[in-house]
């Protein structure tokens, strides 16, 4: 816009040009409806001598009515034009540029029957206005971008002031819905409404901290105190990045505390670790309010205390649920197949294994929604319930009132299940009662901490588990991890120096194949150069031979030489096909993955 402008009004007049006359207006007479480039040169020399608006006098000068001033408009900066029953004939969406703001700079999001997103604005001679309203809209807009469209500013100025009386109207049965929820429940409210109304500025840093890390997508929130005060991180995609902070001792103290009242937790013992849990309410894009739940985790420091916060998303989480599958995951075809005859089998048991966050129940919830076709009792057993799937029983652990996994895994054998979903299994207790389950019909779906595939082993060994049970029970493992992906939108080719493929296990003659690109940091990925993760994973299937081999207690060694005739590719390699099609980097699956 700019550019074009830059172009059309010369701002460099001369002294002729800034004495003008009204008769480069009165010798046109418009019969064809259009605007010159002249007419606004003129038109910016008389603003500038009046202190009037460019489009004003534009308007004023051209003797031409309101619809066929903003069509000529149009044609000339070609923009497409909306009139006032135009305007009346799509519905606002004040979630992705709020009234107040389309009040400011004038400007509307319009939305049609089909969803197309129109932002209409009356004054294109504003160079700014577009650059503003992308930085407000810029989160919100997920897919297309959205068409720019011209329109009087007398009929958006009365479309606004149409929608003004409602929205009033909205907002306060709105604060008041929410402040009625929050008091009847004891639930923080993270409202940018609540935010601007705190007076205490520990409580409106808390809140915007809890408000800002929903808004980016954040799973964990890290508060960490030092020597000069507290700092804030938030995990997005896997990886901490620093958010800002707040300065003093004092002042670091009272947010953790404000933490750690919000959890019911005390806040005089700063010695020893804390766990808790709080709610908090925030709005969605939908404009609905929503319960998001934290679980809070407090530590202590050299300098004072930790906390980190979980963020869990039910509503985020169970719509997600909806079309989950190993396909959205982003599985390779291979692994997905071998799965998914795993997870067919009647009876055994199917783990899932890897670090905390790398996917791990979420697999599982993938693999259920496949497989729960309505025939089949379900019945899970989880710490916290994360999704929520619908024709499934889903029991969450409570430590306190005495149902541990454990204890509810039995309880589950008593209640006609066909297939059970354990979140975790953490004790010997879990694991014996686990095998069991499987031992006799039922196919049981756990989780279990470990690096890969064969570490469970050693695992369930150092559980007690009785290693021809165990293998017994077992039909597989899975061990997972995510990986980021470059960024589409701002991904460029890329050639890693000698050192990083020295590093990664890369000769230069195998370099040749890979299709190495890397992102430069844009406004879509935050400068990251990543965008949302995939899955890669490696599945040890069992046959008899590496049963035997289990169960004589031979070298790990000879294990992972059966497993590998058996059709067992390593994370390490499936990393690397990601390298080798572009869609990560050699500094991203050195991360994630062993390079041993």
């Amino acid at each position: 816009m700019s550019a074009l402008l830059s172009k059309m009004i010369p701002t460099d007049f001369n002294a002729k040009g800034t004495m003008l006359e009204n008769s480069m207006f009165e010798v046109e007479k418009h019969a064809n409806t259009q605007l010159t480039v002249e007419q606004i040169y003129h038109a910016k020399a008389i603003a500038s001598q009046t202190n009037q608006l460019l489009l004003d006098v534009l308007e004023e000068k051209s003797k031409l009515s309101a619809d066929d001033f903003v069509t000529a408009m149009g044609q000339l900066m070609h923009y497409p034009v909306f009139d006032i029953s135009q305007l009346y004939a799509m519905a606002p969406d004040f979630q992705m540029l709020p009234f107040t703001d389309a009040s400011k700079y004038s400007c509307v999001a319009l939305r049609n029957a089909d969803g197309d997103l129109y932002l209409v604005f009356a004054n294109p001679f504003d160079v700014y206005l577009q650059g503003k309203i992308d930085l407000i809209i810029e989160d919100r807009v997920l897919e297309n971008r959205p068409t720019w469209v011209l329109a009087h500013h007398k009929d958006l100025s009365a479309f606004l002031a149409h929608h003004e009386t409602s929205m009033r109207a909205m907002d306060s049965l709105t604060a008041d819905v929410t402040e009625t929820h929050a008091e009847q429940n004891g639930i923080e409210d993270i409202s940018l409404r609540s935010i601007s109304e705190d007076t205490s500025p520990v409580v409106k840093f808390v809140r915007s901290t809890l408000h800002d890390a929903l808004k980016a997508g954040a799973s964990d929130v890290h508060m960490e105190t030092d020597a000069h005060g507290l700092t804030v991180k938030y995990r997005i995609d896997g990886v901490l990045s620093l958010e800002g902070g707040i300065q003093g001792v004092a002042q670091a103290e009272q947010a953790i505390s404000r933490i750690k009242v919000m959890s019911e937790l005390d806040i005089a013992e700063r010695r020893v670790p804390q766990d808790g849990r709080f709610k908090v309410l925030a709005t969605g894009a939908e404009g609905k309010v929503r319960e998001v739940d934290m679980r809070v985790s407090i530590m202590p420091s050299v300098f004072g205390e930790d906390a980190v916060l979980r963020i869990l998303d039910r509503k985020a989480l169970s719509d997600e649920a909806k079309g989950l599958s190993l396909e959205t995951l982003g599985f390779e075809p291979d692994i997905m197949a071998r799965f998914r005859l795993l997870a067919e089998e009647p009876y055994g048991m199917l783990l899932v294994t890897g670090p905390t966050g790398s996917g791990k129940t979420t697999t599982l919830y993938g693999i259920i929604s496949e497989i729960n076709h309505g025939e089949d009792k379900i019945v899970t057993i989880e710490d916290p319930v994360e999704y929520q799937l619908p024709g499934v029983l889903q029991i969450p652990v409570n430590e306190k009132k005495g149902l541990t996994f454990a204890r509810g895994l039995r309880s589950i054998l008593r209640h006609d299940p066909d297939k059970i979903m354990v979140g975790e299994i953490r004790d010997a207790e879990t694991a014996q009662i686990a095998v069991q389950s499987a031992l006799t019909g039922h196919l049981v779906l756990t989780t279990v901490h470990a690096n890969n595939v064969f570490d469970v082993i050693g695992r369930f060994t150092n559980m007690q588990v009785d290693p021809y049970s165990f293998v017994s029970a077992i039909n597989g493992i899975l061990a997972q991890r995510l990986v980021r992906i470059n960024c589409h939108h701002c991904a460029v080719p890329d050639t890693p120096d000698s050192a990083l493929m020295t590093k990664s296990g890369l000769t230069q003659s195998q370099a040749t194949e890979f299709n190495f690109k890397k992102g430069q940091g844009c406004g879509q990925c935050h400068g990251t150069g990543y965008k949302g993760r995939k899955a890669i994973a490696e599945l040890l299937c069992f046959n008899d031979e590496i049963r035997e081999l289990i169960v004589t207690r031979e070298p790990v060694r000879k294990v992972k030489e059966a497993a590998r005739a058996n059709g067992t590719r390593s994370m390490r390699e499936a990393a690397l096909d990601l390298v080798k099609r572009g869609e990560t980097t050699l500094q991203e699956i050195n991360r994630v993955t062993s390079m041993v």
